[in-house]
């Protein structure tokens, strides 16, 4: 868990945006008042995260509002945990400014990502892993060419030349193998697909999020083959990773089902528009905490 420390602003706009990021709040400022549109929405997917919820929480509530003066939404988006991360996730809800929570019946990363970006009206959403894996201090690389208008998609690259990760051998070879893979069966010139650590331009995401079929962990990589298709532009970013050792991902049937959506893709004909087949259905959906969805 990176340690928060001082608060310096470390975004020194020299360009002209919509969104103010290079001025401290003061002490006496406001909270953003998320009855308004966000400038930010950052989902925090979770699945049975009891013992790190609180910390990983805490820790990027105070990064945001350290670190941006526009106004950020957290939401926190169980996947229908069997322990007490649901209850956890409600108690931070109700005690932090600009967390909310969504519990979902289903499991699945891309059903709670699509459901919740799919709800936004922030100007730039995004998610992270809930083990805060990539450091804190690479948020304004990822969010500044977003707020900037300079990208539509931007998403962390572990394998970028200037990164910094630790992780095992099996990991790593797993990861750059699948890389290889996509980019020789489908096209995707892109270093890391699976990084949990992404966000995009609402407005530009929104067309593609009816036409991603998947609602797990390949949700990241059919997304991205239907900006390439679309002509998106993507900005892959740097960072900072610690691979977590408690990951839940269970590494043989993710590659197992990424192989079939590989095959998947390469079956179908890419849909010339989106929303052909409509969107996507709610699933058990309830909205909890500061500035919580209206039904």
């Amino acid at each position: 868990m990176p340690s928060i420390g001082e608060c310096p602003i470390l975004l020194d706009m020299t360009t002209t945006t919509d969104v103010s990021l290079s001025a401290p709040l003061s002490d006496s400022a406001s909270p953003p008042d998320l009855h308004e549109a966000p400038a930010i929405e950052l989902v925090l997917p979770v699945f049975n995260e009891e013992q790190i919820i609180d910390s990983s929480v805490r820790a990027l509530h105070e990064y945001m509002a350290c670190h941006f003066a526009c106004s950020t939404l957290i939401t926190i988006a169980d996947n229908a945990s069997t322990d007490s991360t649901l209850e956890r996730a409600e108690l931070l809800a109700g005690e932090l400014e600009g967390v909310r929570v969504l519990h979902l019946d289903v499991k699945g990363r891309g059903n709670a990502l699509r459901t919740v970006w799919g709800a936004s009206t922030a100007e730039v959403v995004g998610y992270m892993d809930i083990d805060l894996s990539t450091d804190l201090d690479c948020l304004p690389g990822l969010l500044r060419p977003l707020l900037e208008n300079r990208t539509d998609l931007a998403i962390g690259s572990r394998l970028a030349p200037a990164s910094k990760v630790t992780r095992g051998l099996k990991r790593e070879v797993i990861s750059r193998s699948y890389n290889i893979l996509l980019r020789n069966l489908l096209g995707i010139s892109i270093s890391d697909a699976q990084c949990g650590f992404k966000a995009a331009r609402r407005e530009t995401l929104a067309p593609l999020l009816e036409d991603v079929q998947d609602g797990g962990w390949f949700f990241d990589t059919e997304l991205l083959y239907l900006a390439r298709r679309h002509r998106l532009s993507i900005t892959e970013v740097p960072v900072r990773w610690v691979d977590d050792p408690d990951s839940r991902v269970a590494i043989i049937p993710t590659a197992m089902a990424n192989l079939r959506g590989i095959a998947r893709l390469r079956r179908e004909k890419p849909r010339a528009s989106a929303g052909e087949d409509g969107p996507a259905t709610p699933m058990g959906r309830t909205w909890i905490g500061h500035g919580a969805h209206p039904a």
